[in-house]
């Protein structure tokens, strides 16, 4: 019982982790300030912004750190590099220290970096916590990771609504404290035994309401927003937040309390009838057998290329030369784990990371450029309600991320469709940009952005894992994300140049920068992103219908084992 209370504290912590380390989500609160005190172009605050990406390409130091330290120490670590990244930042931003631009670059890079080792501590917790609900437990945490720019708005507009350096300094203080708070759940981490089928249907129980929760405190941060300007009803919005994230810490009470009553009070009577099913047990059971759970011959294996029946099989469903093109090198069956060497020779593997990078990776450089895009557009007082806009959007995308887990008793669809219908509303949001400069336009550009893209970062994860085998997760989905420093850079780039360009025919000067103004600044770079996401919306479609009979076959598997 006590093991069972445990596992939610950790969850809860997990949850204050991830809702305090999504920095990279608040550089255009403070990227305006930055560009002015260095004197850089747009070009080369571009750079800046794509060394904290480049933290996520070292994403397997992470992994390899936990080889030899135990997960407390690879958490303090993380810590202490955005205290380190963050805190130096902030001391160039009020002009206490000097720093080249090189080493501003390398800050930029080792605060990335902690966000990683934050993502891989997180991401460990869940997996050994929650083995039967683990995509629940993944999509529920990664989505708080999404409220961190509307939290750090509230904290700063508490502190001094007009010093946007400030986001830098909690940046840097913020995550340390949250690691400490936290450090109590994770060393008593319990040995947990296998659950009865009847524990695994409570436990999505819990995750229903948690998910509730997490709804609440999304739509309490985007609403209140607004109003959080002045700095006392800024202090009392962010004591409200800071409550709704301490509302989980009742889920260890609920649970000692539950096995109370079923010991002492549902042993004595039992009510039948009820209709209410939420997640099937023998379907999360067959799950942890599909998915390797035991690594045994019972397993779920694919068929290669070279296998006939399962060529006959796929080959049975098509004809015609684009059929065979469907068919070749095509994942059978889920959960077989790959290697690094096998994975990057699959169709499959660069389809998804077509995907990705020409989806969810366009959303985060638009992120990135928030701050810039507002101020051409004479929007720069909007530019904290944006970046809170984008991150609650991104955070209700999160959640939406495991409906499919929720619904699957009813409405069954493979997981790739869903990540296919997420990226429909990025071209939308990006050709609407292009079309009207209007505030309004703005607002629900914005809010389609971080929606589609939040549902993708979260989804990834389990996408990786029943694509390519859960136990190799942690490499093959450090492999998926080098996308996002290789996007960062290119989109970026592509954007900085069509500003600078634009920048000669009308500009500002701010500080020893130059600022342009217009329409003009991004309106080529919509229409260029727009056209790239119709190409990740395509990768995605592909990558949907190739795998669609895979998934299929695990649900003719699952439905066949509940029969018998």
């Amino acid at each position: 019982m006590a093991g069972q209370s445990r596992k939610w504290m950790i969850l809860v912590a997990t949850i204050w982790i991830q809702a305090f380390t999504g920095t990279n989500f608040d550089f255009s609160s403070y990227s305006s300030d930055l560009k002015s005190v260095l004197g850089i172009s747009q070009v080369q605050l571009n750079y800046l912004a794509v060394a904290s990406d480049l933290g996520k390409a070292l994403g397997w130091s992470s992994g390899l750190a936990l080889l030899y330290m135990p997960l407390w120490a690879v958490l303090f670590m993380a810590a202490f590099m955005g205290l380190f990244g963050y805190g130096l930042q902030w001391l160039v931003i009020q002009n206490l220290v000097s720093l080249p631009y090189f080493l501003v670059f390398l800050l930029c890079l080792l605060a990335g970096c902690s966000i990683c080792w934050f993502n891989t501590v997180c991401f460990i917790l869940c997996i050994r916590n929650f083995p039967s609900n683990r995509a629940l437990a993944l999509s529920l945490t990664i989505s708080f990771n999404g409220v961190s720019p509307a939290l750090y708005t509230l904290a700063a507009n508490a502190i001094n609504s007009g010093d946007d350096a400030l986001y830098l300094l909690l940046n840097s203080a913020l995550p340390l404290f949250t690691s400490i708070v936290a450090l109590g759940p994770i060393l008593r981490q319990p040995l947990l035994d296998p659950l009865p089928t009847d524990a695994v249907r409570r436990d999505s129980l819990i995750f229903l309401i948690l998910n509730f929760l997490a709804v609440l405190t999304g739509l309490y941060l985007l609403l209140l927003d607004s109003i959080s300007s002045v700095a006392s009803t800024a202090r009392l919005l962010f004591g409200g937040a800071i409550l709704l994230l301490l509302l989980p810490l009742c889920i260890p009470g609920i649970v000692v309390a539950r096995n109370w009553a079923h010991q002492n009070i549902y042993s004595s009577f039992r009510l039948h009838g009820s209709g209410f099913n939420l997640v099937d047990v023998d379907d999360l059971e067959l799950h942890k057998e599909l998915l390797g759970q035991d690594n045994n011959s019972n397993g779920i294996a694919y068929i290669a290329n070279g296998n006939a029946s399962a060529n006959r099989d796929v080959a049975a469903e098509s004809d015609g030369c684009c059929e065979r093109v469907m068919e070749k090198d095509r994942l059978a069956m889920l959960g077989e784990e790959h290697r690094a060497s096998v994975l990057v020779r699959r169709w499959d593997f660069w389809l998804y990371y077509i995907a990705y990078f020409c989806g969810a990776t366009v959303g985060l450089v638009y992120s990135n450029n928030i701050g810039q895009i507002a101020e051409s557009l004479g929007y720069s007082s909007k530019t904290t309600t944006l970046v809170t806009l984008y991150s609650s959007f991104s955070f209700f995308g999160r959640l939406l991320s495991a409906a499919p887990d929720f619904i699957r008793g009813k409405v069954y669809f493979a997981r790739t469709g869903w990540m296919a219908i997420a990226l429909l509303p990025t071209p939308i949001a990006f050709f609407l940009l292009a079309a009207s400069g209007g505030g309004a336009a703005l607002h629900a550009g914005t809010a389609l952005i971080g929606l589609s893209s939040g549902f993708i970062f979260a989804a990834a994860v389990s996408i990786t894992s029943e694509l390519f085998g859960p136990n190799s997760v942690g490499v093959n989905h450090n492999i998926l994300i080098t996308n996002i420093p290789v996007g960062s850079l290119l989109y970026g780039l592509l954007a900085a140049l069509v500003y600078d360009a634009n920048a000669g025919s009308s500009f500002g000067i701010m500080g020893d920068a130059v600022v342009c103004m217009g329409r003009g600044c991004y309106l080529q770079t919509f229409v260029w992103w727009a056209c790239i996401s119709i190409v990740g919306l395509a990768s995605s479609v592909l990558l949907f219908l190739r795998t669609r009979p895979a998934y299929e076959r695990f649900e003719q598997n699952r439905i066949q084992t509940q029969l018998y």
